[in-house]
């Protein structure tokens, strides 16, 4: 199952990178805690490495409660953070979020871009890609600020791992790039170590395995000069891949072997073990040293469930089931085959699904069940035809730039031709040219005045831009105002219904206040990306309820660009709907989801869909409340129509038609 092909790593997945970490994949353990518990290193006893990090964290708990400095606050919660990121990425992100909220309170520019970095590695490692994408982007902004380099390198190297995990190689391979020349521009070599790693990651994906091998042996040569023994698996680990690729199975099972024994000594946690055991998997897969494969999957499945890794969970049950095919035991090997299977229709995980799709077929052929074979086989048919449309799509973008080039080929003799019949009536040109003279003058004027004009519409429009976003920028600013007003005067209130409702108050200011701030950071100032913006609010609604580890907000739409006067009702409404479900839909913390999308019917028409997997009735539209009044007249203002389904959750439909501009 692990064939070499373009952008693609068959049941072959890679845990996220932590701020500052030197590897594209997994996080190193912090060098303090490895101190700490260098006994339990020594030992290498897992399970009593896992009490040891449960009473770490209860441990800083406590020190995180009995202080009051800032500074110790946020130094606090960074080591929470990485203790958590090895057993629970759930937990890790809370923290995270809490050292956004602590860094902005306490007006710590320093810690701000830290803890978007942090933040975005989790919703990264879970499988939310915008999430993430949008708060590196503030990670990016903040270190900028602060001259950071080795901060823009570390969230540059994080970017290009979201651009190779959507199949935007070459993109990936730029940033990565300029983390390169970062790291080298302060010297930091084991920032170089790691850039040149995930050079070689960027480089395998684009099917170069040469290229990509000779880059992971200079990131180990420089680990191994140096001593950076935790950067080392994770060289070792795309050079075993680079080796797999050219058919060197033996030359990669080296390698994978001493990233394993390197991770497994370092007790880097779940997720780095699990990468590295289905590594070494692969290689045996390929060698067809089965059994020892089916150990290393098994140890990658345990592992990743240990630290909540998706990515991991889902390549293990893959290896798994193909394994257990090739041993023809097809009953074993099913329910590992439908379970990867699940888990990656769920994600939307198509890297490794044709493969999958394939292999439930032979297994439900192998065991008689000829209906769900042709089933799953035309489920693999599909997904081929979808990827050869690309490739075809890719074909005639080649046979269009060799058309072109044999046009430009063609006219390069025809101009040859032309200037040899030139000659011949040279003396007429000169005629000829004494009059273009002439016309040119006059153009030349014109063209002057008309670069004047255009030199004076510009300025202005420069300052008509700028006077624009600082309008936005300052009715930004008052809405914060009125929104703290707001916090500190619920604050003083005991009636928790009236408390209550100024909550939901500033959670509606805060949302056209969103709006603005979207429009000045903007390129466009006449337009909001609503995609981002629904973006945005959820974390601001999450935020509120704190219900950032037990409710996922998901938006599953394209990007789409409305004018304010649109924004505004729309963000509105869906800050009414996603209050409504985190309050009525999942009740005693119950966890759920809850979708956000907004399509195009056509030109003028376009439809909002909110839905929850909540308990079927959160109370969105009962009419007896300010916010279901606000709900009604909002969808009015829109001229729209709004109706409600809860046969499965709550699903709240919002149909409505744009305004026409003069």
């Amino acid at each position: 199952m692990h064939t070499f092909k373009k952008a693609n790593f068959p049941n072959t997945h890679f845990a996220f990178p932590k701020a500052g970490s030197r590897f594209p994949n997994l996080i190193d353990c912090p060098m303090s805690i490895l101190k700490t518990y260098f006994c339990l290193l020594l030992c290498n006893l897992p399970l009593a490495w896992a009490v040891a990090q449960n009473g770490l964290l209860d441990s800083l708990e406590q020190a995180y409660s009995a202080t009051i400095e800032p500074e110790q606050r946020l130094e606090l919660l960074a080591q929470m953070t990485d203790i958590a990121f090895t057993k629970d990425l759930q937990l890790a992100l809370v923290y995270a979020k809490r050292g956004v909220v602590l860094a902005t309170e306490s007006s710590r520019e320093d810690w701000q871009p830290r803890f978007y970095e942090m933040q975005g590695r989790m919703h990264a490692n879970l499988g939310q890609l915008d999430s993430a994408s949008l708060l590196f982007r503030q990670a990016v902004s903040g270190y900028e600020a602060l001259g950071d380099k080795k901060g823009l390198a570390t969230t540059y190297f994080k970017i290009a791992w979201v651009h190779n995990a959507r199949k935007e190689n070459e993109q990936g391979l730029a940033r990565n790039l300029e983390a390169l020349r970062l790291m080298e521009e302060i010297g930091d070599k084991e920032g170089i170590a790691g850039a040149l790693s995930r050079i070689a990651w960027a480089l395998y994906g684009q099917e170069k395995p040469k290229e990509a091998l000779e880059y992971a042996q200079r990131a180990t040569a420089v680990c191994r000069e140096h001593g950076y023994t935790q950067e080392l698996p994770y060289a070792l680990l795309v050079a075993g891949y680079a080796a797999l690729g050219l058919g060197s199975y033996e030359e990669a099972l080296g390698y994978f072997s001493e990233a394993l024994d390197l991770v497994q000594s370092q007790n880097v946690g779940g997720a780095a073990i699990a990468d590295m055991a289905n590594a070494r998997g692969n290689a045996y897969k390929k060698l067809g040293r089965y059994e020892r494969a089916l150990a290393d999957f098994q140890t990658c499945l345990e592992s990743a469930e240990r630290a909540n890794y998706y990515s991991g969970i889902s390549a293990a049950l893959g290896n798994l089931g193909e394994v257990n095919m090739r041993l023809e035991d097809y009953a074993a090997a099913l329910p590992y085959q439908l379970r990867t299977i699940e888990m990656q229709e769920a994600k939307g995980d198509l890297a490794n699904l044709t493969e999958n799709y394939g292999h439930a077929s032979t297994i439900y052929e192998r065991l008689g069940d000829y209906p769900s074979a042709l089933r799953y086989e035309r489920k693999a048919r599909l997904m081929r035809d979808s990827t050869a449309s690309i490739q075809s799509d890719a074909a005639m973008s080649q046979l269009r730039t060799e058309y072109e080039a044999e046009q430009k080929e063609a006219l390069i003799e025809l101009q040859a031709e032309t200037i040899g019949q030139q000659r011949i009536v040279q003396g007429l040109s000169i005629g000829l040219a004494a009059l273009l003279g002439l016309f040119a003058f006059f153009f030349y004027r014109n063209a002057q005045s008309r670069k004047k004009a255009n030199q004076l519409l510009a300025a202005q429009n420069a300052r008509i831009e700028l006077l624009l976003k600082e309008i936005h920028h300052r009715v930004k600013n008052n809405l914060e105002v009125v929104s703290s007003l707001l916090a500190l005067q619920s604050a003083q209130i005991d009636d928790p219904n009236i408390h209550e409702a100024m909550l939901a108050g500033q959670n509606r200011v805060q949302s056209i206040s969103i709006v603005h701030q979207k429009l000045y950071q903007g390129e466009n100032l006449a337009a909001v990306d609503m995609k981002d913006y629904f973006l945005n609010l959820s974390e601001n609604v999450l935020d509120t309820f704190d219900a950032d580890d037990r409710v996922t907000i998901e938006c599953a739409m394209n990007e789409l660009e409305l004018d304010i006067d649109t924004a505004v009702p729309l963000g509105l409404i869906v800050n009414e709907l996603l209050t409504n479900a985190l309050k009525y839909a999942f009740p005693g913390k119950r966890q759920g989801k809850v979708a956000i999308q907004l399509d195009r019917k056509n030109d003028r028409q376009l439809s909002l869909r909110v839905a929850d997997d909540g308990i079927g009735d959160s109370g969105v539209t009962k009419g007896t409340g300010f916010g279901a009044q606000l709900l009604q007249l909002l969808t009015q203002q829109l001229n729209g129509t709004m109706r409600r389904e809860t046969s499965e959750g709550t699903v709240v439909y919002i149909d409505f038609e744009l305004k026409q501009t003069g």
